[in-house]
């Protein structure tokens, strides 16, 4: 049985609330600079290179902090990196225990319909696009809205408060020229 908004709300911030004190605030963006280094390393295995220090690559962004991310994507077993899969894969258990990718009011919502047609691929298109969209824009902010808005808010930080409000201020105009049509 789904949470209502209200109940997830809770389970949420009971989350976010377990890993500050338990682990270390919860923020996810950079766990997919550490999966493209993985890929890129792969790719051209002299990316990334052992030191006496740790490590450190060609790569200037994955080299600096003393060759931190560098590390991270060399050694990719960390709570961080476990996280951002265990989030995939707890989508998953999502969308099985709620009846699979079968076609639903949920999957495709009325308001969707009425803006943009009864296409699946074009909502899985402008879902990814927004997706990649929201991510580069973290990484250019320097965090996530998870490192950010939710992490950053819970330990009072202003940075997370000036995100928050920012973000609003422009999700909220933006989902108002997307669903300009009303059910």
């Amino acid at each position: 049985m789904p949470l209502n908004w209200k109940s997830g709300g809770v389970v949420l911030g009971l989350v976010f609330f377990a890993a500050v004190l338990l682990v270390k605030p919860i923020g996810v963006s950079t766990q997919f600079v550490i999966l493209d280094a993985i890929i890129a390393d792969a790719a051209n295995p002299g990316l990334i290179t052992k030191t006496e220090a740790g490590h450190t690559s060609t790569n200037a962004y994955l080299a600096k902090s003393g060759g931190k991310y560098a590390g991270n994507a060399a050694d990719p077993l960390n709570y961080s990196f476990i996280f951002v899969l265990a989030m995939a894969g707890g989508a998953l258990v999502s969308v099985l225990l709620r009846g699979g990718l079968g076609e639903d009011e949920r999957r495709m919502p009325a308001i969707w319909r009425a803006n943009y047609g009864d296409t699946p691929w074009k909502r899985h298109a402008l879902t990814f696009l927004g997706g990649f969209v929201v991510l580069y824009g973290a990484r250019l902010a320097g965090g996530c809205t998870s490192g950010h808005m939710m992490s950053g808010t819970m330990q009072t930080a202003i940075s997370g408060y000036i995100f928050t409000v920012a973000a609003f201020a422009a999700a909220i105009p933006t989902a108002m020229i997307l669903y300009r049509r009303e059910v």
